[in-house]
């Protein structure tokens, strides 16, 4: 293949090589300068690692200069006018912020209780008001969601007693406040 056509009277060169113009000049079909237009070959962006998911690896650290957390619930924290979470940053202008309560209190009477109404009722009848005895045990998560700049992010806060909704819907206030 490297031999000259025997049959080309030498007058007509055809070939990706033989266009007319200087040597490093572009061939036929190519873009003459400027930026590269679809369907031609343009430089590869920049190698971003990614998540099986295809989700970008998020930062591993703050940004420097954020300063002190004004916030913080679970793994989302806010800092300046940003939302820090594992998935990454969120604007927190215009965030959206939602909790809903999945924490039950359950109230049982003790076993001690029993114990001691009946040892007491065969003294005297007193021993019935052992029986007004009661342990309260709240058990169950309160999960807050924040949406902004089009993420989304969940966490789960445990509830160690009744009050805590309370605490964490006091908190998640504050958090609107600071997204308007």
């Amino acid at each position: 293949m490297s031999e000259p056509n025997p049959y080309a009277d030498g007058e007509y060169q055809w070939g990706p090589g033989q266009q007319g113009g200087t040597p490093g000049s572009p061939a036929y079909g190519y873009p003459q300068g400027g930026t590269p237009a679809y369907g031609y070959p343009q430089t590869p962006p920049p190698y971003q690692p990614t998540l099986p998911g295809g989700v970008p690896v998020p930062p591993q650290q703050p940004p420097a200069g954020t300063g002190a957390p004004l916030l913080s619930l679970g793994d989302i924290t806010v800092v300046g006018d940003q939302i820090i979470t594992p998935a990454g940053s969120m604007p927190l202008k215009g965030a959206v912020w939602n909790a809903m309560d999945m924490s039950r209190t359950e109230e049982k009477m003790p076993t001690v209780a029993i114990v001691l109404a009946v040892v007491f009722f065969i003294f005297c009848l007193l021993g019935l008001l052992f029986l007004l005895m009661k342990e309260k045990s709240t058990t169950g998560f309160i999960q807050v969601t924040v949406t902004s700049g089009g993420r989304h992010h969940s966490t789960m806060i445990p509830a160690t007693g009744p009050d805590t909704i309370h605490w964490v819907m006091g908190q998640l206030n504050y958090a609107r406040s600071l997204s308007m």
